[in-house]
């Protein structure tokens, strides 16, 4: 379905924001991007999601393999025994050794849907299991290439890593270009440097809403 995505704030990699911008995401595929009145004309067919903040291509998460492979992402049920935070280092290891494919598989499920509500569309790989490639292909997400070693205390959000948002960020999102944005509840590209990742409120993969805050 085609789908106008509206923010008071649009940004694309390497190029001018827009004020009062939007993005027409037509299935997987970004056919529009400009303001807000522009798009919605030359759409008027379109289905309208307004957003608060600033909507910029999804995020790269740079340590997806620790994240995914050296991390424990607690059920909800087990918070009271383990917390709600990402098992890393020698509590993970213990955890690790009695550990059985199912609940490994959904550590991994639990780990992907975490990125996805910090903004994620691509993750760097690559990834040595094939079930956790399998979990990541069902996940929507597009893999790239690694870019050094991974970070010490691998987080969640790309920002960890120091890039700035271009650096976050895969590339320019024009006409044709898969339909991956997400949405921050900040006012502004410092706003969103410096609250982060955390301040997402929807992501979009494939033109598919995967992740909104509620």
């Amino acid at each position: 379905m085609l789908t106008v995505h509206a923010a008071p704030l649009v940004l694309p990699v390497c190029a001018a924001g827009v004020d009062g911008g939007a993005v027409a995401v037509d299935g997987d595929r970004i056919v529009a991007v400009g303001p807000y009145d522009v798009v919605t004309a030359a759409h008027p067919a379109a289905r309208i999601r307004r957003w608060p903040g600033v909507l910029t291509p999804g995020l790269r998460q740079w340590d997806a393999v620790p994240l995914l492979t050296s991390c424990y992402h607690p059920d909800p049920r087990e918070a009271d025994e383990l917390g709600e935070e990402p098992l890393t280092g020698a509590d993970f290891e213990r955890l690790a050794a009695r550990m059985d494919e199912p609940r490994r598989a959904g550590s991994v499920r639990r780990g992907l849907q975490r990125m996805l509500r910090h903004g994620t569309t691509h993750v760097a790989g690559g990834f040595a299991d094939p079930a956790v490639r399998t979990a990541v292909g069902r996940a929507g997400l597009t893999v790239v290439p690694p870019a050094g070693a991974p970070a010490r205390g691998a987080g969640l959000g790309p920002e960890r890593r120091g890039r700035d948002r271009a650096g976050d960020a895969p590339g320019p999102r024009t006409g044709g270009a898969r339909g991956a944005p997400a949405v921050f509840d900040v006012p502004d590209e410092a706003a969103l440097c410096a609250a982060g990742a955390a301040a997402c409120v929807a992501t979009v993969l494939g033109g598919r809403l995967v992740y909104r805050r509620r």
